[in-house]
């Protein structure tokens, strides 16, 4: 049972000094009246940690989040379940129709929602994103790094564009949106409305386990776990949580970039599947922790994933 301490307390007992007992006498504890006694009391101060008021209802309010790959699956949940949780949302992905339509449906639902076209592998377009978040919104509370693409099969025969564009877009696109973001995010964690703001980089069990035939998506994720890890030590006291989601096998359009005979391979594998909103629920639980509350690290698998 955890210990429940008050902000400042006090203890008072009674002692009798052992100069003043001899052997043989009776328990101090029992009533003698030739006995001295002395009343120590000792005052603990305790601080109360800085907790910031949260609603039940939309504890996002007046908050704004960028989300990229917004476009389809986890991204796009993720977009609409912050919405509903009252921040305003910033959507970025290259394919503009998929996000006027994910835009839609926030606003149907009373959302404000902000549709940024952006190839964020490219640093100029990646740092206009976030500029225009902050200028079209206000601000940035939140980033959420989603966008990432698999392209799984044999080294030896590999295209060395699949590896490049791996590395493009899962490294270096989150590296360029989250140098941008960071300023931003640490003005949020100061003075924004809850005193705190959330870096949530995506990453993947390939991130934790490498399997064969994944090798340079797995370096791409292993390397998002240790730059996230890396940025949560150096901005913890400054309030800004840097949080490393790993999804396990999650139904969505990442695995459909594969050849064909990799995606036959990729279903035979996994049979039980995630939905996308099982992973936004998960994003949406770790950027509505009150400000002394950080989930540094989220693995999540199917209950039938072994590994």
């Amino acid at each position: 049972m955890p210990l429940s301490v008050p902000s400042s307390a006090t203890w008072r007992r009674r002692w009798t000094p052992s100069s003043t007992r001899s052997p043989g006498t009776a328990d101090p504890a029992l009533p003698n009246h030739n006995r001295r006694e002395r009343t120590v009391t000792v005052t603990v101060p305790t601080r109360a940690p800085s907790r910031s008021p949260i609603p039940n209802d939309q504890p996002l309010v007046g908050t704004v989040a960028l989300v990229t790959g917004a476009s389809s699956g986890i991204g796009a949940a993720t977009a609409a379940a912050l919405a509903a949780h009252g921040a305003a949302v910033a959507v970025a992905a290259r394919r503009k129709d998929r996000l006027e339509a994910v835009a839609s449906d926030i606003r149907e639902h009373g959302g404000n929602v902000l549709v940024l076209e952006s190839d964020i592998t490219d640093e100029p377009q990646a740092g206009d994103a976030v500029e225009r978040t902050v200028g079209e919104l206000g601000r940035l509370d939140a980033l959420v790094n989603n966008a990432g693409v698999m392209l799984l099969g044999p080294a030896v025969d590999a295209p060395l564009s699949e590896w490049k564009q791996m590395v493009e877009l899962n490294i270096l696109g989150l590296l360029f949106c989250a140098h941008a973001a960071l300023p931003h995010l640490l003005r949020a964690a100061s003075e924004g409305p809850r005193q705190v703001a959330d870096m949530v980089n995506i990453s993947s069990v390939a991130g934790r386990v490498a399997r064969n035939g994944s090798g340079v998506y797995s370096l791409t994720k292993h390397g998002v776990g240790a730059f996230s890890e890396s940025l949560r030590q150096e901005f913890s006291n400054r309030y800004v949580r840097v949080s490393l989601v790993e999804p396990g096998a999650t139904a969505t359009e990442l695995a459909g970039h594969n050849r064909p005979e990799v995606l036959e391979r990729i279903r035979s594998q996994f049979g039980q599947t995630m939905d996308a909103q099982d992973i936004a629920d998960a994003i949406t639980y770790i950027v509505t922790r009150p400000r002394h509350v950080a989930v540094n690290e989220m693995l999540i698998r199917p209950t039938e994933q072994e590994r």
